[in-house]
C-alpha cells in the first residue's frame, strides 16, 4: 500500500492480518496452526481466514486448521468452524474429513459447543454431509437446552432446502412441530419461523404447521416474551390460521393489539397484518368491534409515515429554519406550517411503510380515510416517496376531502421536478375518474393548467383529458377549443395521439377538424407507431361523422394508401385494409364497428 496508510481496522485490531505479503507465508501459518501455544493458534487461523477473505486459496491448509478444532477453546472453534463453512462450497471431499468432529462435538458437554456444531452442520450446504447431520440433530431438537433446541429448530430449515424428502422421512417436521409448544419462547419462536420457511418451500403440501387450539395458546403466551423477530414470525403465523369462531378471533385480536405500540416497524405492521386478516375472514367488517379496530390501526401507521416524532429541517443557531417550496405562487398558511417540519425517518424507511400502507388501504381505506393530510407531500421528500404518496392520495379521496387533494395537486404541477408535475396532473385525472361528483373541478383545474402554457404540462394535461371524455363522454367539450390552442405544443407521442383521439371522436363538433388532422397527416411517415394507428382511425372517424366535408374523402384515401402501400408496419398495414374493405363494402357496419360504444374508463 502507499506509504502512510495504514491497515484497515478488522474485527477490532484484527486488520494487520490482512496486510502481510510475505513470501512462503503458507508454511509459517502452517507452523504456527501446529504450535502448541493457543494463542499463537488462534492468530494462525485469523491469518488464513483474512488471506481467504482476500481471496488467496488456503485450501492446502485445511488438514492443519481442522486439527486446531480440537480444543476447548470457544473462540478457536468459531474461527476454524468459519473456515470450514466457506471452504466446503468449494472443496466438498475435504469437508467429509470434518464430519467425524461435528459429530463429536453435536455430544459435547457445554452446550454452546454442541449448538456451534449443529449450526455449522447446517451451512455446509452439501448433500454428502446432510446423512451425518440428521442424528446430531435429532439429539439437539430433544436436548435440554433452550439454547441447543433454538439453534436446531433453524438448521431443519435449512436442512429442507437441501433435502425436503429426507427432512419428511426422518420426522423432522414432528419433531418441530412439538417445539411449538416448547416452554421457552425464544425456541418456539424459532420452530415457527423454521415451519413458515418450509411451509413457504413446499407451498404445494398440507398444514405444515399443524395449528390447533392448544397450539395458538402456547404462541400468544410466548408473543410477550421472545425477542422483536420472533414476535414477527409469530404473528406471520397466526395471520395464516384464522379462526372458525368470532369469539376466538375477537380473543386473539385483543392480544395482538398491545403489539400496536411496539417500536419495531416489522412487529407493528405484523399485528395489523393479523388483525386485518381477522378483520376480513372471520369477523364482520360492519360491526362494532371491526369499528373500534380501525381507530386503532390509524394511529401506528400514522407514526411510521411520519416517522414517529417530527423535527425540524435545519437549524441555525438553534431557529428552527424550512426552506421555501420551490416555485409556489401563493402560500397558504396551513401549508406552510406544516412544511417546518419533515419526517425524522429516513426516506428509505418511510417508502417501506408507505408501500405497506398502500396495501393495507387496498383491503380497508377507511382505516386512514381521515387521515388524508399525513399523505401530502414534503418539500424534502425524495421522487419516489412522493410518488407513492399520490398513489395512497388517489386511493384515500373522496367527495370530503377531495377539494383539500385538488388544492395539492395544483400546486404539485408548479414544482420543477418534470417527472413529479406529469404524475401529478395524471392524478387529477385519476380523481376525475373515480369521483363523478368532482369531474366538473378537476377539469376546471386542468383548464387552469393548460391556460398557463407550459408545454409538458399541457401535454399531460391533454392526455388527461382524453381519459375523462372516456368516462364522461359528450359532457365537457368546452374544453376542446382551449386544447386545440395548443397543438403547436405537442410533441410526445402519447400527447400527440391523446390529441388526435379527442380530433376523432367529436370531429362533428369541432369545425376545422380536417384541417387540424391534416397537420399531423405531414408527418404520418416519421411518426410513432402509436401515433400513426391513432390518426388512422381519427381520419376513418372523420368521414364516417362528416363524409360531406370536401377534405374527408380524400384525407381517408390519402392515409389509407399509405398505411397500406407506404409502411412495412403489420399492425398499421392491416388495420388500413380492414377500414379500408369495411368503408368500400358496407359503410353501416364501419360505422357500427368503428362509431360504436366504448368501455368505460376505470381507475
Amino acid at each position: 500500500g502507499a506509504a502512510g496508510v495504514s491497515a484497515p481496522n478488522v474485527a477490532g485490531g484484527d486488520g494487520r492480518f490482512f496486510s502481510s505479503t510475505k513470501k512462503g507465508e503458507t508454511q509459517e501459518i502452517r507452523l504456527e496452526l501446529q504450535a502448541a501455544s493457543k494463542d499463537k493458534k488462534i492468530n494462525a487461523v485469523k491469518k488464513v481466514i483474512a488471506n481467504m477473505t482476500v481471496g488467496k486459496d488456503v485450501s492446502a491448509l485445511f488438514p492443519d486448521v481442522l486439527n486446531c478444532i480440537q480444543t476447548g477453546n470457544i473462540e478457536l472453534k468459531k474461527l476454524v468452524y468459519l473456515y470450514l463453512v466457506n471452504h466446503a462450497k468449494t472443496h466438498p471431499d475435504l469437508a467429509l474429513l470434518a464430519v467425524n468432529t461435528f459429530v463429536r462435538d453435536a455430544a459435547d458437554p457445554n452446550p454452546l459447543v454442541r449448538a456451534l456444531a449443529i449450526r455449522t452442520m447446517g451451512c455446509i450446504r452439501v448433500e454428502r454431509i446432510t446423512e451425518y447431520l440428521c442424528e446430531p440433530l435429532e439429539r439437539a431438537l430433544k436436548d435440554e437446552d433452550p439454547y441447543v433446541r433454538k439453534t436446531a429448530a433453524v438448521c431443519v430449515a435449512k436442512l429442507h432446502d437441501i433435502s425436503p424428502d429426507l427432512v419428511k422421512d426422518r420426522g423432522f417436521l414432528d419433531l418441530l412441530r412439538d417445539l411449538v409448544a416448547d416452554a421457552n419462547p425464544t425456541v418456539v419462536a424459532n420452530a415457527v419461523a423454521a415451519l413458515s420457511e418450509i411451509a413457504d418451500d413446499d407451498k404445494g403440501s398440507d398444514d405444515v404447521m399443524g395449528m390447533s387450539s392448544a397450539k395458538l395458546q402456547k404462541l400468544l403466551a410466548a408473543l410477550n416474551e421472545c425477542t422483536e423477530w420472533g414476535q414477527v414470525s409469530i404473528l406471520d403465523a397466526l395471520a395464516k390460521y384464522v379462526p372458525e369462531e368470532a369469539k376466538d378471533a375477537e380473543r386473539i385480536i385483543e392480544r395482538v393489539m398491545p403489539r400496536l405500540q411496539h417500536a419495531n416497524s416489522a412487529v407493528v405492521l405484523s399485528a395489523i397484518k393479523v388483525i386485518l386478516q381477522y378483520m376480513h375472514e372471520a369477523l364482520d367488517p360492519e360491526s362494532e368491534w371491526c369499528v373500534g379496530y380501525r381507530k386503532k390501526l390509524s394511529p401506528p401507521l400514522v407514526t411510521m409515515v411520519r416517522g414517529g416524532v417530527p423535527f425540524c429541517a435545519r437549524r441555525v443557531d438553534g431557529v428552527a429554519v424550512a426552506p421555501p417550496r420551490v416555485a409556489c405562487r401563493r402560500p397558504r398558511a396551513s401549508l406552510t406550517a406544516r412544511k417546518t417540519q419533515v419526517n425524522t425517518a429516513e426516506p428509505e424507511l418511510c417508502y417501506v411503510a408507505l408501500r405497506n400502507v398502500n396495501l393495507i388501504v387496498q383491503r380497508d381505506q377507511r382505516i386512514l380515510e381521515n387521515e388524508i393530510k399525513i399523505f401530502f407531500c414534503r418539500y424534502n421528500d425524495p421522487l419516489y416517496v412522493k410518488l407513492e404518496k399520490l398513489e395512497i392520495m388517489i386511493r384515500l379521496v373522496s367527495d370530503r376531502t377531495v377539494d383539500q387533494v385538488l388544492l395539492e395537486l395544483k400546486e404539485y404541477s408548479q414544482e420543477v421536478d418534470v417527472d413529479f408535475v406529469r404524475t401529478a396532473i395524471k392524478a387529477v385525472g385519476r380523481v376525475a375518474v373515480k369521483l363523478e361528483n368532482a369531474a366538473q373541478r378537476c377539469v376546471n383545474v386542468l383548464l387552469e393548467l393548460i391556460k398557463a402554457r407550459v408545454p409538458y404540462v399541457v401535454q399531460a394535461a391533454v392526455v388527461v383529458v382524453a381519459n375523462i371524455f372516456r368516462r364522461y363522454p359528450n359532457r365537457y367539450e368546452s374544453i376542446i377549443g382551449a386544447l386545440c390552442e395548443n397543438l403547436e405544443s405537442l410533441d410526445e407521442p402519447e400527447a400527440k395521439e391523446a390529441m388526435i383521439w379527442i380530433v376523432g371522436e367529436y370531429a362533428d363538433s369541432i369545425e376545422n377538424a380536417d384541417e387540424l388532422l391534416s397537420g399531423f397527416l405531414e408527418d404520418f411517415r416519421e411518426s410513432e407507431h402509436a401515433v400513426r394507428l391513432q390518426l388512422l382511425t381519427a381520419c376513418v372517424k372523420l368521414f364516417l361523422k362528416s363524409p360531406q366535408r370536401g377534405e374527408a374523402q380524400q384525407m381517408v384515401q390519402s392515409v389509407l394508401s399509405m398505411s397500406t402501400e407506404c409502411t412495412d408496419d403489420p399492425d398499421l398495414r392491416d388495420r388500413g385494409y380492414i377500414y379500408w374493405r369495411l368503408l368500400s363494402n358496407d359503410p353501416e357496419a364501419a360505422k357500427a364497428i368503428v362509431l360504436g360504444p366504448k368501455p368505460p374508463v376505470e381507475d
